[in-house]
Formats: C-alpha cells, sequence, structure tokens
C-alpha cells in the first residue's frame, strides 16, 4: 500500500502522458497536456534510476518539493514568519531602519518601542534634565596619529569597515566610495587591495593589508616593501591597517573563491586565476611581538608617516598583551586599534568558525581598552570598533565602553542595497552587491546606491548627535560607561560601570591592578613571544 501511495503520483503522470498521446490526432489542446505530462514523467523516470537523493526515487516527482521549499526557506522566513526584532543576523526592524535612513525617508516610529523593556539586557542612555542643541555632524571628527606620525588623518565616528574588491562587486565598490566622498568618511579596502574602483571617485580609503599581502606582494606570497611604497604613497590612502585576524572567521585567514575571481580581480591581487584565493592564516613578515612592531613601523616609515594600525578579533588574551609589552619595550606606539568581533560576518567562512572561535566585539573592546590604560599609552593610541553596528544606539553603546570610532560593514552593505539573502559565497547575490558576474552586477546603480550610502552616513550621524544632545553632552567622545544602562536578570537596572571592569592608569604597569584576570594575564604575556607562560595562565 505504502509503494502505491508513494509511487501514485508518478504512475498517474505516466498514465496520462500515454492517454493523452492518444487523444492528441482528436484535439489539438492535448499537445499541451501531453508536453506537461510526458515532461514530469521523464523526471519521475530519472528520479527512479538516479542514486544520489534517497527521496526522489522513494519519491519521484513529489520529492523535488522538499528541494523547492528548501531553497526558499530563508525568504519564506525573512518576509513572512520572522518577527520584527528577530535577528538572524539582523532583525526584520534594524533593516528597515537602514533602508529608510539611506532612502533619506523618515526612520520615526509611532506608538511606542517594540522592544520588550522588561527583559534581561535592555539598554538605554540616560536623557538630561538640561539637553543641549545638537551640534552639526561635520564636528564629529576625530584625529587618528600619535606624535610619533607625521600625517594625522582627521576621521569621520562612522566609517565602512573591510570589505574586499572580490567579495563585493565592482559597482558595490564604486557605489561605496563615492558615497565615501559625498560624505567626506573613510572607506576601508578590505584585504583585497586597491583596486581601479576604489580609485574612480577619490573617496578617502583604509588600506588593509593582510596576510596575503595584496597589492604588496611579492612573486612567492611574501611583503614586497617596494610594492608597498609605491601604493602607499597614492594620496587616496590616509591609512594602513594591518589584519591579524577578522570577526567573520578569525584565525581562519581569508577565502575567495574561484568562482568569483575575474582577471580584473587577479590582477589588483596579484593572484592566479582558476584558484581560491586563500591567505595563510598568519603572517610571513613577523612571528613575534618584537617583530610585529618592527613591521608596523616599517609600514609608517615607508609610507611617509601615514597612520599605521591593526586590526584583530581578540583570542587569547595575553596575545594582544604581549603586543602592549613589545610596545612599551620597543617604543613604537601604532597610532589606532580596531577591534572586530566574532560578531562579524560579511566574509565566507566555516560555521564553526563564525559560531565558535574568537571574543564578542565589546568584550573584545574593554579588554582592549583597559589594557592599554593599564599600560599607560591608551591617549596615544585610538580605537575602533566593528561588529554588528548599524544604529545611532549601537555607536552609543559601543563608545561607552572604549571606541573611538566605529567601523560598520553590513550596515553599509544594507544602504547599497543587500537585502540579507546569505548568498554572498555563492557568486549569485540578487541585488549585485556580493557578485562578480556582470548581468547581476547591472542592477546595482552606482549614483543612486552612493547617495543612499551618504544618506545613510549622514542621518544615522543625525541620530547620534540628537541622542547625545538628550543626554546631555556635546560630543560622543564624552560618552561613558556611566550614561548607558541595562536590564539585569534580576530586574535590576543598573550602569555598564557596575557591570564591567575598569581598571586605573598605569595599574599593570605600577603592578596596582586588582582584577586577577589581569593580573594573570599580564603576567603570562612577553613582548618575545605570543606564547604564553602556561605556568601562570592555569
Amino acid at each position: 500500500m505504502m509503494k502505491i501511495n508513494r509511487y501514485s503520483f508518478f504512475i498517474a503522470c505516466l498514465i496520462l502522458t500515454i492517454l493523452s498521446l492518444c487523444l492528441t490526432p482528436f484535439f489539438n489542446w492535448i499537445w499541451a497536456l501531453f508536453t506537461i505530462f510526458g515532461l514530469l514523467s521523464l523526471i519521475g523516470i530519472y528520479d527512479v534510476i538516479q542514486q544520489r537523493h534517497a527521496v526522489l526515487r522513494n519519491y519521484p516527482i513529489l520529492g523535488h518539493m522538499r528541494y523547492l521549499i528548501e531553497n526558499i526557506r530563508p525568504e519564506i522566513r525573512q518576509y513572512l514568519v520572522e518577527a520584527e526584532n528577530e535577528a538572524l543576523p539582523f532583525s526584520r526592524a534594524q533593516r528597515s531602519l537602514v533602508y529608510r535612513r539611506a532612502k533619506n525617508l523618515t526612520a520615526d516610529q509611532p506608538f511606542g518601542t517594540l522592544l520588550d523593556t522588561d527583559k534581561q539586557g535592555f539598554e538605554f542612555i540616560g536623557h538630561s534634565m538640561t539637553p543641549k542643541p545638537a551640534q552639526p555632524i561635520s564636528s564629529y571628527r576625530i584625529s587618528i596619529g600619535n606624535e610619533q606620525c607625521q600625517k594625522p588623518y582627521s576621521a569621520s565616528l562612522f566609517n565602512i569597515s573591510a570589505m574586499s574588491f572580490g567579495s563585493l562587486s565592482a559597482n558595490a565598490i564604486k557605489a561605496l566610495n563615492k558615497g565615501a566622498k559625498m560624505g567626506n568618511f573613510a572607506h576601508d579596502t578590505g584585504e583585497g587591495s586597491i583596486s581601479m574602483h576604489h580609485e574612480e571617485y577619490g573617496g578617502d580609503l583604509i588600506w588593509e593589508i593582510a596576510s596575503g599581502y595584496f597589492g604588496c606582494r611579492a612573486a612567492d606570497g611574501t611583503f614586497d616593501a617596494t610594492k608597498y611604497a609605491q601604493t602607499a604613497a597614492h594620496e587616496q590612502i590616509k591609512m594602513i591597517e594591518v589584519k591579524l585576524s577578522q570577526g567573520a572567521k578569525p584565525g581562519h585567514g581569508g577565502i575567495l573563491p574561484k568562482e568569483k575571481i575575474t582577471q580584473e580581480i587577479a590582477i589588483t591581487r596579484g593572484i592566479p586565476m582558476g584558484e581560491d584565493c586563500i591567505s595563510p592564516p598568519s603572517h610571513s613578515a613577523f612571528s613575534n611581538p618584537m617583530e610585529f612592531m618592527a613591521f608596523l613601523s616599517q609600514l609608517r616609515e615607508l609610507s611617509n608617516g601615514k597612520p599605521v594600525g591593526f586590526k584583530l578579533c581578540i583570542g587569547y588574551p595575553w596575545e594582544f598583551m604581549s603586543i602592549v609589552k613589545a610596545m612599551l619595550k620597543t617604543g613604537f606606539i601604532p597610532d589606532f586599534i580596531v577591534v572586530d568581533g566574532t560578531e562579524g560576518g560579511t566574509g565566507a567562512a566555516p560555521l564553526e568558525f563564525s559560531d565558535h572561535i574568537g571574543m564578542p566585539m565589546r568584550e573584545g573592546l574593554l579588554f582592549v581598552h583597559n589594557t592599554l590604560v593599564g599600560a599607560g599609552i591608551r591617549d596615544k593610541i585610538k580605537i575602533g570598533a566593528a561588529g554588528k553596528i548599524i544604529s545611532a544606539y549601537d555607536i552609543i553603546s559601543t563608545m561607552a565602553i572604549g571606541a573611538d570610532w566605529i567601523n560598520s560593514a553590513r550596515g553599509f552593505m544594507m544602504a547599497v542595497g543587500c537585502i540579507q539573502s546569505q548568498s554572498c559565497h555563492t557568486n549569485k547575490c540578487p541585488t549585485g552587491v556580493a557578485t562578480q558576474d556582470p548581468q547581476r552586477q547591472k542592477a546595482l546603480v552606482v549614483p543612486d546606491k552612493a547617495e543612499r550610502v551618504f544618506n545613510f552616513h549622514k542621518n544615522t550621524l543625525k541620530a547620534l548627535s540628537e541622542m547625545v544632545a538628550a543626554a546631555g553632552l556635546e560630543h560622543p567622545a564624552q560618552i561613558t560607561a556611566h550614561h548607558v544602562s541595562r536590564r539585569f536578570a534580576d530586574g535590576r537596572i543598573q550602569p555598564l560601570s557596575s557591570l564591567y571592569t575598569f581598571i586605573e592608569e598605569n595599574a599593570l604597569i605600577n603592578g596596582s591592578v586588582q582584577d586577577p584576570f589581569y593580573q594573570k594575564m599580564w603576567a603570562a604575556a612577553s613582548p618575545e613571544s605570543f606564547n604564553a607562560d602556561v605556568s601562570v595562565v592555569y
């Protein structure tokens, strides 16, 4: 009986095919039925004899419904099932906020918040009885570059985070850079180097250099100082950022599938076509903290004094502390550090790396901030933060625990047209943002999307300005952990200053730090090696 039920539709198609064929001499329109049922019958025959899919062998023709539904499941969930504030990875409310601000539409919300204010983790910034006038967003800038830097850069507080040409399409890169030029903010190149599309509109660039050394790569894949100096001299490049790790896949290295590598990408990166472009997990230019400082010093010198820094997702705490100890020992102080978090995600990565490797951005940010304060060099190094930041409140809550400026990747991807289809790694992006398919890219019209990038930046900073003013402050730099509060599991509301540990200036140097975690990690770190003194750690 079960066998008849499983094959009933297939058998019916066969019978109807034969029947319609017999009736075609009498009724011309029967040919249409014959064609339909004939094709279904052929599909059913193939399903029965193929050996790859058990479902299709047991349920010929009907089994394809399972794969069809599975294929459109993300879209069905996103548009019909997903709750307004269900973040997977960004909620409908978050995406709508970006889209409306990018289109220069009001993002005002009627009838009150949709958030559960009684839920654990709910956060807010306090408002003042004496609010300040909102300041112009043109004043929301920060100077990056300490006394060792000859060419400090005046950066916006909100910039485009690292996304490579190759991962993103040529039109997406053009739109992002044109928008950055219009709004006078920075565009991080990602590790894929600087292409002609980055240069077309002249927006400020942060050149990211990873372990593949694209743009300054020798034939054997190592760092080429001569090529670096030639590229770093480009006026459009304002800062140089060495990527140690990224939030999407910390400790893994970059991946660009061969399907997405065009001749143009191969030339830009200096790589062969027909092979996956895989950056090694670690750098070949240095192997310990002291060598890393020497490498950064070389980059600053060869760039004629431009700000130089590095980006990382925190893994083992003592490794970052070993870098800080190397700064103190050599006297070389980088101009900036960008802290990424494991919640980062524009790059294709193994699921386990995205889900279970690396420290979340806010914890990593606080750790970096505290370590620099404890080492007495926080005032010399600016800290950027990147990791699921798209709204004005996201910026506020991140700056409250130590960030000086903010980078956003997926926020600007959505501003340029991304609909969170999560097909970035397939080369089949439906909006032309994350694909190298020339036809798909045509859907992304650069002037229109550049305007949206500009609008998203402008309107987000405008909202930030109004929130800061409501809190009685004049500049986001004045925001501290005392200004932001969170609801705890027991229902209490406390400022972040009571939740997090903030250590005092020079506490690591003079040994006055009281927190046992910082005591132990600092004691375990060595400027000579990334490895820890295991006896101290454990």
